[in-house]
Parts: structure tokens; sequence; C-alpha cells
């Protein structure tokens, strides 16, 4: 079904773009533990990473679904791929965030505190998304089941 009309997407936009940019920084810095001769084998980094690459799919693909519905696209399956992935995407984060702590409590002293930065990147990654979910369901947006998100 198309929309006859047009609504104004970009504070979900923005929303995502900085959620967006909070992933960019969670997976460059946990990423760069793995070059790290001392954090190279930190215990939760690969369990955290498998559920990041979730998080980041979800996160690009509502980022994408957005865009198109700001510039000229206007069809349902649009817009219920952008709830369901950012419904998704904060799913998957609950998982990065456990692994994050985990990291963080197995980490070598001298990294400690910057995996605690990454975990504050992790939790502006999430609360800027959850901010861009509220906005979504006070446009009228919510998900049609909470099984549906797993179909991505």
């Amino acid at each position: 079904m198309y929309y006859s009309y047009r609504q104004d997407w970009s504070s979900v936009l923005e929303l995502l773009s900085q959620s967006l940019h909070g992933e960019e920084m969670v997976c460059s810095m946990s990423s760069q533990l793995y070059h790290i001769p001392e954090t190279e084998d930190l215990e939760g980094n690969r369990q955290m990473h498998e559920h990041l690459y979730d998080a980041s799919y979800h996160r690009v693909t509502a980022l994408g679904s957005a865009k198109r519905l700001q510039g000229s696209e206007s069809h349902e399956s649009i817009i219920k791929t952008l709830v369901s992935c950012v419904d998704s995407a904060l799913d998957a984060d609950q998982e990065v965030t456990k692994w994050l702590y985990v990291m963080r409590d197995n980490a070598p002293a001298d990294f400690k505190e910057f995996i605690q930065t990454i975990i504050s990147w992790q939790q502006y990654t999430e609360n800027t998304l959850k901010m861009a979910q509220e906005q979504l369901r006070q446009m009228g947006y919510e998900p049609e089941n909470q099984d549906a998100n797993s179909g991505y």
C-alpha cells in the first residue's frame, strides 16, 4: 500500500544517524582491542561482536529505510522494515551491553577505562535509538507483533 500523503521523517532520520554514529565508535573501539596484544583474546569480545553485527545490520537498514521515506518513497513495507529493524537493533543492543560489561570486568587494569568509554558510546547508541523508537510510536508506528522482528 502506498500512502497518498507525505510525513516528515527528519527527526527519526536524525536520531537514527546519531545512533549509527555511536555504533561506529563502538565497532571501531571494540575491534581495536583485537589488535592489541594484551586484549586480543579478551573474554566477551567475540560474543559481543556476534550481537554487534546484528545491531549494526538493523541500524543500517533502519537508517536506509528512513532515508527512503524522507526522500520520495512511501510504501508501507518500508515503514514496517524501519520499525522492525529499530526494535531488532534494540534487542541486539541488550546483548552487546551485557558482553561489554564482561569485557570490562575481565580487562587488564590499563584497559578498563577504555572499555568504559565503549560502554558510554553504547549507551548513547541505545538512547538515541530508543528516542527514534519513541518518535515512531508518536507518529503512530509500532511493530505488528514482537515475533515480526526476528525475520530480518
